[in-house]
């Protein structure tokens, strides 16, 4: 009964609502999204260290389409405007790029 007190006085004053515990689409979706990260990580650990060819391809084509999967997720979140991106600001991306190919020359196989 408290909370939907405070809820109504914040809707009368224009305050945003407090979210309850509740899970809606965006948090399930952002948790989706996180667990397709976490499991894209443990498979790249694990296709580097592959010794079987056979497994290696198997292990490859999963990571595939978990990578799609998460950009899926990651493109859906973001044309619903829950996944706020700034734009890239080109002087930083060449100063990014100088400094890249700086390392490059050090690099014992380029």
């Amino acid at each position: 009964m408290q909370q939907q007190n405070q809820q109504q006085q914040q809707t009368q004053s224009g305050l945003p609502q407090v979210k309850g515990p509740e899970m809606n689409d965006r948090d399930r979706i952002n948790d989706m999204l996180s667990m397709e990260k976490y499991m894209t990580t443990a498979y790249n650990t694990a296709v580097n260290e592959m010794v079987d060819q056979q497994l290696y391809q198997t292990q490859m084509n999963i990571l595939t389409e978990l990578h799609q999967c998460q950009r899926d997720l990651f493109t859906l979140m973001q044309q619903k405007g829950w996944y706020k991106t700034d734009p890239a600001d080109m002087k930083h991306v060449a100063e990014t790029a100088q400094k890249f190919n700086n390392y490059r020359t050090q690099f014992p196989y380029s």
